[in-house]
């Protein structure tokens, strides 16, 4: 498609994103489990060495910037926006800059200051973290479309001047027509 047609496509709807979202968070268990629990047990078997958690944090983040930014840049979606039909442009419907695509990473993931916020006041422990983690970046951090009632995007894509589109269905190819039966 061209940018003067992925820049008429509207929003992806919230449940829409909500499950991409949810398809995205079970595709990137794999990516970390390669990237980082396997280096990590290698570490700490081959040296008895712990890595320290804000080193690990860090890590992690570096490791999921990459993932999300080459994914941008690349076609504009990452695996799940492909399942789910929708792809990141700027307003103006072109690909991301790198710059661009980095910035919306980084805004993207503010939804974990709401989090820190809530461990400060309300110390959590275990699960409670990752359920704390998981409502906020599935549910409540998607609900900051209904914040831009014109065009139904995200904080993180309000503030990197990109937006979400939700692609057309496939067209289905034309098959030949089946033989008649008489």
């Amino acid at each position: 498609m061209n940018p003067t047609e992925l820049n008429a496509l509207p929003g992806p709807r919230f449940w829409r994103r909500v499950f991409c979202n949810l398809y995205e968070q079970l595709l990137l268990v794999g990516v970390l489990a390669l990237t980082f629990m396997v280096p990590n047990l290698l570490i700490g078997v081959l040296f008895g060495i712990a890595i320290p958690s804000w080193l690990s944090f860090f890590y992690l983040y570096g490791v999921l910037g990459i993932y999300f930014v080459w994914y941008w840049r690349r076609n504009g979606q990452t695996l799940a926006m492909q399942t789910w039909r929708i792809q990141i442009v700027t307003e103006d419907g072109m690909p991301l800059a790198k710059n661009q695509a980095l910035w919306r990473y980084v805004y993207g993931s503010l939804w974990i200051v709401p989090c820190l916020i809530i461990h400060a006041v309300y110390p959590l422990r275990g699960w409670q973290i990752i359920g704390l983690l998981f409502t906020v970046a599935l549910f409540l951090w998607p609900l900051s479309i209904y914040l831009d009632r014109k065009h139904r995007q995200g904080i993180p894509d309000r503030m990197a001047q990109t937006k979400l589109v939700q692609l057309p269905p496939k067209s289905k190819t034309s098959a030949a027509p089946a033989p008649k039966v008489d």
